[in-house]
């Protein structure tokens, strides 16, 4: 396993893009485990091994090393026509690396060996690894009967280590996440999330923040930059300058922050500084309009200013710079993607993020060089970043990974313990007016009803907390409403709840890279509605966006486990039943209901309910 360092130290003058001493990482060993020291090239022979390999290469397959397709983890036959298409990005395009979506961990490194072997160069390999490698490798669920096949570890987002304030869990999680994402030969994380989530509205952060506090957010950032990098992963910031304060979704459209220089500098640019400091090898891009970096009205993607003047220059950042999504409107909406392509390696990106159109991505990197847009010195400095982090990776010795060590790393149970440890401490009580948790024991206890809120597509939603609850003693009935029902029909469920009864609503709505409002629903608040109508027994679970309260603020109790994963689920049924004590506070402010820190704490129960 390779074990990346941050540089001790930073070339000051000149920062020259194409310097050997400008590397953000020293390698301790190879990629295969137990490798030493003593087998790592120097840093000279690395050196020059990158230039030759740039004096071999033509032009456009120079270009080609920073144009990475979007490929799925899943099982593809080799005689099928998605195979064909994929291995032609590899034996005719000559990409440099891809980003690795959903899939199974088997599935997703025999992909990963297969395209390995095709390549005349290794391959890096990246994927989005926010809450752990799970986030993306699970085997799904297996229908009709929503069985779930398992997979990577999936941790709560990161906002539950906001909730938790512990940088030391942050290095843990971000070490089980690096440990796995090498198992199944994945090169780059694209983690931790730096935006500072300040605006609730905001349809495309949320949770996926750590809090909206800048100085925190920078704390549990740099920590999990450590971790990852510590454990042979290159970590990525995301995404600079800023993607916290805005009410568009850079998926959908241009996104806006209209803060001054002086609020960017103390709240946006804060936790990216930080990681800077802690050595995180690459940073990618925020598709977003910032007027107070450039006025000229472009994304900060492909932005000059913002890219090479501000990150690079002023922040002395010299590692590898990703584009965010090269198909996503924010950025080629106005311009195109051909000019998009121009414009984001003229601003100083190293790599463009699945373009569309692979072929055509680097046609428009070659035709932007023919037309002066940027130099071959400035092209080759990102090709030269590229073949040094793959020698770094020790691609150049193996480039495949072990099928049959994927079992034994992927999903190991101290990752699964650690994922339970951190959902359990980061449940938030953010208010609990009736007193109703935990729940009344013995003979006294009441009837529990349960309802889930969540989109049909959501098949875990619901069921590791029911049958949580169910494992604690509790006698619940459970009631399922699609959220995707714009008038759902609930009557019968709202006519038979009793005053007495206690209700647990668990919203599951979250955000989504195709969302274009922060809420669920508008049915979501006639349920609450139709609820507290009943009965004054009411428990808003959020388990999709912590920012719910804001859609029934009438809500007596207020519980967020930070996500819908089944850890989360299972840590809130045993802080609703006095199973875990609760301790976390909010790391964000929901105004004006809560503020930041609030949180009730409940002891845990010395004897637990039990079946």
């Amino acid at each position: 396993m390779n074990r990346i360092v941050p540089a001790q130290a930073r070339v000051a003058a000149g920062r020259r893009l194409i310097a050997v001493a400008s590397i953000m990482f020293l390698v301790a060993g190879c990629a295969t485990a137990g490798a030493r020291a003593s087998a790592t090239p120097s840093g000279r022979t690395v050196a020059a091994w990158a230039d030759s390999v740039i004096a071999s290469l033509s032009v456009r397959d120079r270009a080609a090393q920073l144009v990475w397709p979007w490929v799925l983890g899943d099982y593809v036959p080799e005689g099928s026509a998605e195979w064909t298409r994929i291995r032609r990005l590899v034996t005719e395009q000559h990409v440099g690396g891809f980003i690795v979506s959903v899939g199974g961990p088997i599935d997703i490194a025999t992909k990963i060996n297969a395209l390995q072997e095709l390549s005349g160069l290794p391959l890096l390999w990246s994927a989005d690894l926010e809450t752990g490698v799970g986030f993306r490798a699970r085997g799904g669920y297996f229908l009709p009967n929503a069985i779930d096949l398992g997979g990577a570890t999936q941790f709560p987002w990161q906002m539950a280590l906001g909730a938790v304030r512990d940088t030391a869990l942050a290095y843990g999680m971000a070490k089980a996440t690096a440990l796995e994402a090498r198992a199944l030969g994945i090169h780059v994380a694209f983690g931790p999330v730096l935006d500072v989530n300040n605006n609730p509205a905001n349809p495309v952060i949320g949770a996926r923040s750590y809090s909206e506090d800048p100085a925190l957010t920078g704390r549990l950032g740099a920590a999990f930059v450590r971790g990852l990098q510590e454990n042979g992963v290159v970590a990525t910031g995301k995404h600079f300058p800023g993607h916290g304060d805005t009410e568009t979704n850079s998926h959908l459209a241009l996104a806006t922050v209209n803060a001054s220089r002086a609020r960017l500098d103390s709240v946006e640019l804060l936790p990216f500084r930080e990681a800077v400091r802690a050595g995180v090898g690459a940073i990618m891009t925020f598709h977003g309009f910032l007027p107070a970096l450039d006025s000229s009205g472009v994304p900060a993607t492909l932005s000059p200013l913002v890219m090479t003047e501000l990150l690079r220059r002023d922040m002395g950042f010299n590692g590898l710079l990703f584009t965010d999504a090269m198909d996503m409107a924010g950025v080629v909406d106005r311009f195109g993607a051909v000019e998009a392509a121009k414009r984001a390696i003229a601003a100083g990106n190293d790599i463009l993020l699945m373009p569309a159109d692979i072929g055509g991505a680097i046609d428009a990197v070659v035709a932007g060089l023919a037309e002066g847009r940027y130099t071959e010195e400035r092209l080759n400095a990102s090709v030269r970043r590229v073949l040094l982090l793959k020698d770094q990776m020790g691609l150049r010795r193996e480039r495949k990974v072990s099928l049959e060590r994927v079992r034994s790393v992927v999903g190991d149970s101290s990752h699964v313990a650690l994922a339970q440890t951190i959902a359990d401490r980061s449940v938030v009580l953010g208010r609990d007016i009736g007193g109703l948790v935990p729940f009344p024991a013995g003979p006294a206890a009441p009837r529990v009803r349960s309802v889930t809120y969540a989109r049909r597509a959501d098949l875990g939603a619901g069921t590791a907390f029911t049958a949580e609850m169910r494992r604690l003693g509790v006698g619940l009935t459970n009631t399922y409403v699609n959220a995707d029902d714009s008038l759902p029909n609930i009557d019968a469920f709202l006519a038979s709840i009793d005053s007495t009864d206690i209700v647990v609503v668990g919203s599951y709505v979250n955000i989504s890279s195709s969302t274009a409002t922060a809420g669920a629903p508008p049915a979501f608040e006639a349920l609450m509605q139709g609820v507290r109508a009943r009965t004054s027994r009411v428990i808003l679970v959020a388990f999709g966006s912590p920012y719910a309260l804001l859609q029934a603020p009438d809500a007596p109790t207020y519980l967020v486990p930070w996500g819908g994963i089944p850890a989360s689920q299972r840590a809130a049924a045993r802080a609703l039943t006095g199973g875990i004590a609760i301790t976390a506070t909010l790391p964000i402010s929901i105004p004006p209901l809560l503020n930041i820190g609030a949180g009730e704490r409940r002891a845990a129960r010395t004897e637990t309910r039990q079946p």
